[in-house]
């Protein structure tokens, strides 16, 4: 196994008690550009479990990337729409470096 340094980057999180989930995705994919333009990400995943617990799996170049991206993202007015359905209470995010990955 060969080290790397990509990381995957793993938030779970509630929506905002009305919020719809289709109109969340939607917003989710508004990111995508800011993403694509950080020349730094892999990869991307989305998921909500059957108790509404969503999972938004980001696999970075390195975890650097992964913290630039992020402060600058919450800057960027594209991620409002996306952001402002997220239950801010109920958010746990992680880092963990990719120690083997399956393509």
């Amino acid at each position: 196994m060969s080290e790397t340094t990509q990381v995957a980057e793993v938030v779970t999180f509630r929506l905002l008690k009305g919020a719809d989930p289709a109109a969340f995705v939607s917003a989710a994919a508004e990111i995508d550009p800011i993403l694509r333009r950080s020349g730094a990400v892999l990869g991307r995943t989305l998921s909500m479990d059957d108790d509404g617990l969503w999972t938004d799996h980001i696999i970075w170049t390195d975890l650097q990337s992964a913290r630039t991206v992020a402060e600058q993202m919450m800057a960027d007015p594209a991620a409002a729409p996306m952001m402002s359905m997220i239950d801010p209470d109920d958010v746990a995010l992680r880092h963990a470096r990719i120690m083997y990955q399956k393509e």
